[in-house]
């Protein structure tokens, strides 16, 4: 097995705006209706804080990302989830 390599990245790339607006799907939940999309772990390269347990996304985890579909939001209000924390939120209320 080779050793990880680590790459530092000094400067953050530009938020490509249509791969941010990319929707694998719309979810209804008990609160509206949600653009959902779901980051692979290779994909994830960024610490995000789950609303859901209020714990860190480690780079290389998949979880997934939603936003509201009913336009009352922007891409500013995309929030990136644990994916059992999304799926548990009717019983879990998020707490950020």
């Amino acid at each position: 097995m080779s050793p990880r390599r680590h790459h530092r990245r000094d400067e953050v790339p530009p938020l490509d705006l249509e791969r941010a607006q990319r929707v694998e799907s719309v979810q209804t939940w008990s609160d509206g209706d949600w653009l959902v999309r779901t980051v692979p772990g290779r994909a994830a390269a960024k610490v995000y804080r789950c609303p859901g347990c209020a714990q860190e996304i480690r780079p290389g985890v998949a979880h997934v990302v939603a936003w509201p579909a009913d336009g009352r939001g922007d891409l500013t209000d995309r929030r990136h989830w644990h994916t059992p924390c999304w799926r548990a939120r009717d019983r879990r209320r998020p707490i950020a």
